[in-house]
Formats: structure tokens, C-alpha cells, sequence
């Protein structure tokens, strides 16, 4: 099974830490981030991963490499110096994908099976993506999903609507001919293919049960870090 792991953003709110560092590579528990990431998705399974780098992914690929020490086979699609957002760099790394994969962002530690949205996916000829999401209520970030708990009827962010109770978890399982369908070389949210997937009922719904936890913030990265250290969740 393949993952992409989207690590190509600014990490603007952790800076100055990030004007030199890639947020990958921050420590959280001891560790560069993106080894705990590895560590988890070759766990489930997944030992293909594609990684998109971009702004000061360099050192990620340096440390990393072709990913043999951790269990798994790495390869890379680079954006270069012209950020593309989520949905470029998908697009940018469409050569690369499977069939059908499973997409996470390079700040995310989900603890669920990341298998999962991909074994439901295969199993249903009837969507073209499986979203992993979780009960929200606004509580640990703004919530962006509407969901009848099979399928994503809404996923739009920044909707300020109560109705939308449950969160976009950080990982979701797509086929690669949603991507072929993608603009090439524009830069472009993958928030965007995503929202038109649940308007055309073609995004099923995986429901995870354990908070996600995350290191675009200081705040998360401290969570994240005692999370790791002691198995307390906040």
C-alpha cells in the first residue's frame, strides 16, 4: 500500500523555528517528526511513500533518504522554488502513484489504522475517495465536515456553520484518476477536488476515534511531544 506525504508548506506559524528548519524535521520526544510519521504509516502497511517536498525539503530527503533504514521504500516529487499548495504537488507527483492511495500532511500524527480508508476504498466501487474524519465540535480545530457517518455530504473549511461537526482527520485514500483529472503546473488547494468529490456523493466517510494531534502550531508540537513521552492525551 502507497501513502503521499504532503511536507511541502511554509510553516509560517512556526516560525522563526521553520525559517531554517523544515517543520519535518522539528523535534518532538527526542526524534525528527518525520520519523515518527514513517514509523507509524510502515506500521500499518504502507511502506511505499511518496514524499512531497518543497520549501526546505532538502534536508527531509538528506535525512531520510530512500527510506530503507525505517522500512520503507521512499521516493520524492520536488516543487522546486514555486510552491504549488496541495493539490500542485499532488498533481506534480501523479507519475509516481498507484492505483489508489492514501494522502497525509507532513505535520499530521494520527493515532488510527492508516490502512484502513485504503481497505474501504478498494472495497467500494461507488466512490473515488475514502476521507477519514473525526467528531469535532470546533473543539481541537475548526471542524469542516458534514458527514451521515458513511459518507462526506460537505467538506468545505473555514464554514463557520454549526452543522458542520466532524473534521477532515488528515488522511484520505484517493484513486489516482482523481488526480489525472487535476490542472498541471497550477497552484491549487487540495481542499478544493475534495469539497467537489462530496458534492458529487463520490467521498465515503472512514470515522477515526482518537483525537488527531499536530505540529503546525507550538502549541500542537507540545502536545504532540508529551503525548509521545508519557501516552497522556490532553
Amino acid at each position: 500500500m502507497q501513502a503521499l506525504v504532503l511536507a511541502g508548506g511554509l510553516a509560517t506559524r512556526m516560525h522563526p523555528r521553520t525559517l531554517a528548519v523544515p517543520k519535518s524535521m522539528l523535534e518532538v520526544a527526542g526524534r525528527p517528526f518525520v520519523e515518527w510519521q514513517l514509523e507509524r504509516l510502515v506500521g500499518a502497511g504502507l511502506r511505499d511513500i511518496v514524499m512531497c517536498i518543497a520549501h526546505l525539503g532538502e534536508p527531509i530527503r538528506a535525512h531520510v533518504g530512500d527510506g530503507t533504514r525505517f522500512g520503507a521504500r521512499v521516493t520524492w516529487s520536488s516543487e522546486g522554488s514555486e510552491l504549488l499548495g496541495t493539490g500542485g504537488a499532488l498533481r506534480l507527483a501523479f507519475p509516481l502513484l498507484d492505483s489508489t492511495f492514501l494522502v497525509t500532511y507532513g505535520d499530521s500524527y494520527l493515532p488510527f489504522d492508516y490502512a484502513e480508508p485504503l481497505r474501504m476504498l478498494d472495497a467500494s466501487s461507488d466512490c473515488d475517495g475514502v476521507m477519514t474524519i473525526f467528531r469535532n465540535d470546533g473543539r481541537w480545530d475548526a471542524s469542516n465536515v458534514v458527514s451521515d457517518g458513511t459518507w462526506v455530504i460537505r467538506y468545505e473549511k473555514g464554514a463557520g456553520d454549526p452543522k458542520f461537526d466532524h473534521i477532515d482527520y488528515g488522511a484520505t485514500a484517493l484513486r489516482r484518476s482523481v488526480v489525472s483529472a487535476l490542472p498541471v503546473g497550477k497552484a491549487f488547494g487540495l481542499e478544493t477536488s475534495l469539497g467537489d468529490l462530496a458534492t458529487r456523493r463520490r467521498l465515503r466517510a472512514s470515522v477515526a476515534h482518537e483525537r488527531f494531534y499536530e505540529i503546525g502550531s507550538p502549541n500542537g508540537l507540545a502536545e504532540l511531544d508529551r503525548y509521545l513521552r508519557t501516552g497522556t492525551r490532553p
